[in-house]
C-alpha cells in the first residue's frame, strides 16, 4: 500500500526529478523510490549496519514480564477508548 508523504524540496530538485522521470520513461514516483533505496544501500555498505547485532538482546528487560503486558495492555486499552468517542 503506497502513502502520501509531503516535502518541500528546491526548485532545482523537483525539475531534476521531472528530468529523470521523463528521460527514464518512468514516474516521478519509481525515481524518487530507486534513490532512496539506492541511498540506503550505500549507507548500509558505508556503516555496515547489523540490524540483528543492534537489535539482539532487545526484548531483555529489567521488569517482570507481568509489568510489561499490563503496560502494555493498558495502552491499547486508552489508545482503545480514544478512538471510540
Amino acid at each position: 500500500m503506497d502513502k502520501i508523504i509531503s516535502a518541500r524540496v528546491d526548485e532545482s530538485i523537483a525539475y531534476l526529478i521531472d528530468s529523470l522521470a521523463h528521460t527514464l520513461g518512468t514516474s516521478k514516483k519509481r525515481v524518487i523510490e530507486d534513490a532512496i533505496t539506492s541511498y540506503s544501500q550505500k549507507l548500509s555498505e558505508q556503516h555496515e549496519l547489523d540490524a540483528f547485532a543492534e537489535t539482539c538482546g532487545a526484548w531483555q528487560r529489567n521488569e517482570k514480564t507481568e509489568t510489561t503486558v499490563q503496560q502494555a495492555r493498558e495502552s491499547f486499552r486508552a489508545a482503545y477508548k480514544r478512538n471510540q468517542k
